[in-house]
């Protein structure tokens, strides 16, 4: 059932890579490996009986609603145990007599099911997460040294050595100056859902920026808190994420490629939080780059948790993101 995919040396999207009519099996963590692929996705004209492997969120049944899915159990990173789970789940379907390419950005599903994918005669792409900008993920690197699987990046300064490039998704947007707010503010501070990580350090670095007449809204995922002024959640459905982030005056949020890029396409620029493996709060440093590259764009101001101020939440207030005209 191949029909027999385009390769050229250096296509600028995924829709020069995947033919119309392809049947796609789409993988992907929830979070901004899920946002990313289903961006890339949409441009694709791919068959409707292709199919999604994630996990069970608000953020995968609202981005994927009325698409077909196939929910496994929650991989956390680097847990390549119950990757290997999922892809035993996933197996009964991954033939190449029902798909013609699987395409993963990562990040734990991918280290199992891409191989698995490749072993079943699947043509197979993975298109490493744009907040690497100096180089491949620990999957990335899993990924390229496996015989027969396509790695992409989305930065030119590491496109060699096996890995082509895409056309990066944060070349969509630009920022532009709107009038300034002064006095009290409204924020919504949003610290992503991975698993088990908390973030103790943004918390405690926000509650000192607090002034009297602030209102807060917090969405904390696994940083459970009983301390903290305002409205709390551990989980808010995506819808009502965004629906907060334009009430706000000001959304502060880790440093992570799904929250990044949802506040970006309704014009927010965000203040980023950034999680640090030296302070278990993730697996590696991967924030601290996405974040560089935001702030060189001027796409988003960082937060100074070690010595926070307010000067950069007035800032971020007073810039609107509109798109790149094309």
């Amino acid at each position: 059932m191949n029909k027999g995919l385009t390769t050229g040396t250096e296509p600028s999207k995924l829709v020069e890579i995947i033919p119309a009519g392809a049947r796609v099996l789409w993988v992907a963590s929830t979070g901004g490996h899920l946002e990313q692929l289903v961006r890339m996705a949409s441009n694709v004209e791919s068959d409707p009986a292709s199919s999604w492997i994630t996990f069970d969120s608000h953020q995968s049944k609202s981005l994927l609603r009325g698409r077909n899915v196939v929910n496994v159990p929650y991989v956390k990173p680097r847990d390549f145990k119950a990757a290997f789970h999922a892809a035993r789940i996933v197996a009964p379907i991954i033939t190449k007599d029902s798909y013609d390419v699987c395409v993963s950005t990562g990040a734990a599903l991918a280290s199992s099911i891409l191989p698995l994918a490749r072993i079943r005669g699947l043509r197979t792409i993975y298109v490493e997460s744009v907040s690497r900008t100096e180089g491949p993920s620990l999957t990335g690197r899993l990924m390229r040294a496996f015989p027969g699987i396509s790695t992409y990046t989305q930065h030119r300064t590491w496109a060699k050595g096996g890995w082509r490039q895409l056309q990066s998704l944060l070349e969509e947007w630009k920022p532009v100056s709107v009038l300034p707010k002064t006095g009290s503010l409204k924020l919504f501070v949003t610290l992503g859902t991975i698993k088990p990580y908390r973030f103790d350090r943004a918390v405690d670095s926000i509650l000192s920026l607090l002034r009297p007449g602030d209102e807060v809204v917090w969405q904390l995922g696994a940083t459970t808190r009983s301390d903290l002024p305002g409205e709390t959640h551990s989980e808010i459905p995506a819808s009502q994420v965004l629906t907060t982030a334009l009430w706000a005056d000001v959304v502060i949020t880790h440093a992570g490629v799904g929250s990044i890029l949802s506040l970006l396409d309704v014009g927010i620029c965000p203040i980023l939080a950034v999680r640090d493996r030296d302070h278990n709060e993730h697996v590696d440093g991967h924030q601290s780059q996405i974040a560089t590259a935001m702030v060189s764009r001027k796409l988003a101001y960082r937060l100074d948790l070690s010595e926070p101020r307010r000067d950069p939440l007035y800032s971020a207030a007073a810039t609107k993101i509109e798109p790149q005209a094309q």
